[in-house]
């Protein structure tokens, strides 16, 4: 594999075990992508990006924010400037990153999809633009084409109720190797405090082609939505909470709740919380039903800036990690349908690193032997996919769960250059271990702890999703 001093074969991987499980076990193991926001549009139509900015930039947030906190004008993220100006500008931004998951990202994107070892920065920011633009035009660099080199076999994006499906089924219909599935995301539906909730209504309204003038309307119709899906060949949900909504309810005060919120009155926050809960645990048991998979992102503190906001819309870089309690009401939420033996198989990820251990123990609680593995700790994200963040949520797991059943990464991203996060991970992984075994921590048991390498990178979300 051709390197410089900083990307090399062994980069993240501190000694001869960490090398060995790494290269001879976790890197040669398909990708099951089973969450990201990549546009099943581009994959449909097989796109051809224009240039690296297109490619790279474009969306991603998280670059946006390290370009903000150096000065870097708005005209140069967001704005109108040309996409080669745009790439100097993040050129420019990189050698700053030092550090940041960002830097680490950057330069692993740039050596696995364009062989460019060069650390990027200003003086050979135009040189970089021009031969990564030639080869995403060269005819081999499509957003197919991306995913078959990183030998991805599964792809699961997020679609909410209301989408048609129509480019997951091309797909369905088409001869790209890798499978693309869609998740189920009906948070719209459950945040009935939001401003834009009866406008959403009427969208689902028109989807499931049934008037929601009650809560019966209102179930009938997610119940229509998740059929469509489920007849598309979806096998997951995904919400996106700041924490689980629970609070005891009646069938006739959630009606009444949303009777009034359909006359544009407003609602109390106690309301609010008893029209959630009862949305999420309907939905959770029409999951159940179908043997799908549920996920819950858990701890956003999303919008903060209003200005910005208001000038460009959410997922534009303005969220944080919240500080929201997440235990009682969880623990709650689960034991209610465990209760009635209709919880599926369930993922939890949380964003504030403070609850980890919280979650690795609530997991526990509701594995009941029927499923290896039924409900997991998910990978850090968002804020959390980085070293630090992953090296922590591991421990946690490994401490008060079994790393053993693991599903391992995502990529979370909206980005066709992402993938490398999956080396990434695996690295980090297997320098965990590796560390372990020269310490006598572990065992120098290689085809042992190379299987575990294995099931974490690919297996055990094979068998777990079961695409």
């Amino acid at each position: 594999m051709k390197h410089t001093n900083f990307i090399y074969d062994n980069f993240l991987l501190h000694n001869k075990y960490a090398e060995e499980l790494y290269h001879n076990y976790a890197s040669k193991m398909p990708i099951i992508d089973y969450h990201c926001h990549l546009s099943p549009k581009d994959i449909a139509d097989n796109r051809v990006f224009e240039n690296i900015t297109k490619a790279w930039l474009d969306g991603d947030h998280y670059k946006w924010r390290g370009m903000r906190a150096l000065g870097i004008n708005e005209k140069f993220i967001t704005g109108d400037a040309s996409d080669q100006d745009k790439f100097k500008q993040w050129a420019k931004a990189v050698p700053y990153t030092m550090r940041n998951p960002l830097f680490h990202w950057t330069q692993l994107e740039l050596a696995r999809y364009f062989d460019i070892y060069e650390l990027l920065n200003e003086k050979n920011a135009e040189k970089i633009y021009h031969q990564t633009t030639e080869k995403l035009n060269s005819g081999s660099f499509s957003t197919q084409q991306l995913l078959s080199k990183m030998n991805v076999k599964v792809v699961c994006t997020t679609e909410d109720p209301t989408d048609s499906l129509e480019h997951h089924q091309k797909l369905a219909k088409s001869d790209f190797n890798t499978h693309i599935s869609t998740s189920f995301r009906p948070d719209k539906a459950i945040t009935i405090g939001n401003d834009g909730f009866l406008q959403y209504i009427a969208k689902l309204e028109k989807a499931a082609e049934i008037s929601i003038n009650s809560y019966q309307d209102l179930q009938d119709a997610l119940v229509n939505r998740i059929q469509y899906f489920n007849d598309n060949g979806c096998k997951v949900s995904d919400h996106g909470l700041s924490s689980i909504p629970y609070t005891n309810h009646t069938e006739v005060e959630v009606n009444n709740i949303l009777k009034r919120k359909l006359k544009n009155e407003t609602l109390s926050k106690d309301e609010i919380l008893k029209f959630e809960s009862a949305v999420l645990q309907f939905l959770s048991e029409q999951y159940h039903s179908l043997g799908w998979v549920q996920q819950f992102h858990l701890g956003a503190l999303r919008n903060n800036n209003t200005r910005m906001l208001d000038k460009l819309g959410p997922d534009t870089g303005w969220d944080s990690i919240g500080d929201y309690s997440q235990a009682e009401s969880l623990s709650k939420f689960l034991n209610s349908l465990d209760s009635k033996n209709k919880l599926t198989k369930t993922i939890i990820y949380n964003l504030n690193p403070a609850d980890n251990e919280v979650i690795a123990t609530m997991i526990g609680n509701f594995n009941d032997g029927s499923v290896k593995g039924k409900v997991q700790f998910g990978s850090g994200w968002w804020f959390l996919d980085q070293k630090d963040g992953m090296t922590k949520q591991l421990n946690a797991l490994s401490n008060m769960g079994l790393i053993s059943c693991f599903i391992g990464m995502l990529t979370d991203s909206r980005s066709f250059l992402s993938y490398p996060r999956h080396e990434y991970f695996r690295r980090i992984l297997c320098n965990l271990l590796g560390e372990e075994i020269e310490n006598g921590e572990l065992p120098n048991e290689m085809e042992w702890i190379g299987k575990l390498v294995e099931d974490i990178s690919y297996n055990n979300a094979n068998e777990y999703f079961k695409f």
